[in-house]
């Protein structure tokens, strides 16, 4: 760049469109050619109109402002091919006038850190009911020494004296187009318009350091495994100290040694000898909350019958009610019996005309589609 048009005007690189004004009007008053009749005031008078002309524009002020020449090599702005221009300003021609705009500029070092997922292992109870847990966990946190700026004691970040703040860089290739300038990270400041001379020395310079603390996660009624829990906030603190991502604490529950889970229904069996499916009992019955339920059992019932116990199952996650509790009955038969019982068994068998039965032959059961089937076969 070999005109700073910014010193032509007088003015800051941060003047506004007011300021840039009416610094041109004073100057061009002053160096008009029908006013000033000095040797340079016309020469003076034309590199006035082309800095007016560059910073009155936001989009050839942005082009100046990162390195290009918005009015090409030749001055002017009809450069033809050769003028030279950056590769943002030649996808803008394609795709649209500021395209890619929203992305120049330096990146800040404050971002928001990532997100967080670890396991935990409940067991049935806790999911059914839920529960409260103490994590400990490894996350960053915001570093104590420097509290998330990234410098010494005393120090701060400057700006970068490669790219000015800017962040970036341009890069200048010739091809059948002319010069091509393609805009790339300032490798100096990687991108953050600003380098650290004396970054901390408990972080080296990133905001954040590791550290174990502790997290507690309240667990919701009627959880399962795959269920996610998420804390705002508690995840990893970004770099520059920036703001925390978010911590999910992922639900595994544990097999219980009793009732098995089918979404909000427990299912369960219970084995009894065959003299009791036969004259009828009542069995105490285990339950998630700890206390047993009385389950009555009628007399002569047969093996695979199935008893249901209403809202005895799993609380419905964010909804009202609980599930079933399901419990199969499987009668036992007696494989080995002494001559006493043997007799009692056949002299009962007597009674009942049992001795030599036929057996109910049948065909095998059928599942739901094949009733389906037959029902509407036979119409």
């Amino acid at each position: 760049m070999s005109t700073d048009y910014y010193a032509v005007l007088g003015v800051s690189r941060d003047a506004s469109a007011d300021d840039i004004k009416k610094a041109y009007r004073k100057l061009a008053r002053q160096y008009h050619p029908d006013v000033n009749d000095s040797e340079d005031a016309h020469d003076k008078f034309q590199e006035i109109g082309r800095a007016f002309q560059v910073l009155s524009d936001p989009q050839k002020k942005q082009v100046y402002d990162l390195g290009g020449d918005p009015l090409g090599s030749g001055g002017g702005a009809g450069g033809g091919f050769g003028q030279a221009f950056t590769f943002t300003d030649i996808m803008d021609a394609f795709f649209g006038q500021g395209g890619g705009a929203a992305n120049r500029g330096p990146r800040p070092r404050m971002r928001r850190g990532q997100d967080a997922l670890i396991p935990l292992r409940i067991d049935l109870a806790e999911a059914a009911f839920g529960t409260t847990r103490e994590l400990k966990i490894d996350t960053a946190v915001v570093c104590p020494t420097c509290t998330g700026s990234g410098a010494a004691a005393g120090s701060k970040p400057v700006t970068c004296e490669i790219c000015h703040g800017r962040g970036e860089v341009t890069h200048t290739q010739r091809s059948f187009l002319g010069e091509v300038r393609t805009m790339r990270p300032c490798p100096a400041c990687r991108g953050f318009g600003t380098t650290i001379p004396n970054p901390c020395v408990e972080c080296s310079g990133d905001g954040r350091v590791r550290s174990r603390r502790s997290v507690t996660v309240k667990i919701p009624a009627g959880v399962d495994s795959g269920t996610r829990v998420q804390l705002s906030g508690q995840g990893e603190v970004g770099p520059g100290g920036g703001p925390a991502g978010d911590l999910y604490v992922e639900i595994e529950v544990e097999q219980h040694e009793i009732f098995t889970r089918h979404g909000d229904s427990l299912h369960c069996s219970v084995t009894l000898p065959m003299t009791a499916a036969a004259l009828g009992t009542t069995i105490d019955l285990p339950t998630l909350e700890g206390e047993p339920t009385p389950l009555e059992i009628k007399p002569g019932t047969q093996s695979g019958t199935a008893f249901t116990l209403t809202a005895r199952g799993v609380p419905r996650l964010r909804h009202a009610g609980r599930g079933d509790l399901i419990v199969e009955v499987l009668v036992e038969t007696p494989t080995k019996l002494d001559d006493a019982q043997v007799d009692l068994l056949r002299k009962l068998a007597e009674a009942r005309g049992e001795e030599r039965p036929l057996g109910q032959i049948q065909a095998a059961h059928k599942g739901v589609f094949g009733r389906l089937r037959d029902a509407f076969g036979s119409h």
